[in-house]
């Protein structure tokens, strides 16, 4: 079984904003700092688990590429709270957890529970990286909104999730 975490691969969570006052706000790179990820050597089937408490905003992007500077350390911490606390209520659904169905050379198939509902996903795979679109209403996470809603973050956000070997 190939076993890998935060320490020999990398989580990461891509927000996208919009509306109104759009322009004021920022798109996201957040890291998943802990994690853990079971491939069997079988079948290929994956089991994860990730602690939904630690995630940490890496930087703003601007056109795809990280922006450095744009959001100070005081901001990053405000951000970071608003997703623990409001956005994944991680006090009350501290994992979040993925088991396969079905592994192909390009998919990935499974159960994915968050904010404790449970869903089918399918994750793209490229190499040692899969990517999943997660729309949070699927999973009962209103997205983050803020200025009465001239400000949000789009219902899907982006996770890649890359292995190294």
């Amino acid at each position: 079984m190939a076993t890998f975490d935060q320490s020999n691969a990398q989580c990461r969570v891509f927000t996208f904003k919009e509306g109104l006052l759009s322009a004021v706000a920022h798109d996201l790179e957040i890291d998943v700092s802990r994690f853990s990820v079971e491939i069997s050597d079988d079948d290929g089937s994956v089991t994860a688990s990730f602690d939904a408490t630690s995630l940490k905003v890496v930087e703003a992007m601007v056109d795809g590429r990280r922006s450095p500077g744009k959001i100070g350390a005081r901001d990053k911490k405000k951000i970071e709270g608003n997703i623990v606390d409001t956005v994944l209520s991680a006090k009350k659904h501290p994992q979040v957890r993925f088991e396969s169905t079905d592994v192909s050379a390009v998919t990935v198939v499974g159960t994915l529970t968050l904010n404790g509902r449970s869903r089918e996903i399918r994750l793209s795979r490229e190499a040692d990286t899969v990517t999943a679109t997660i729309h949070q209403p699927d999973y009962g996470i209103k997205p983050f909104t803020a200025m009465f809603g001239t400000l949000k973050i789009k219902p899907s956000v982006e996770v890649k999730l890359s292995l190294e070997r």
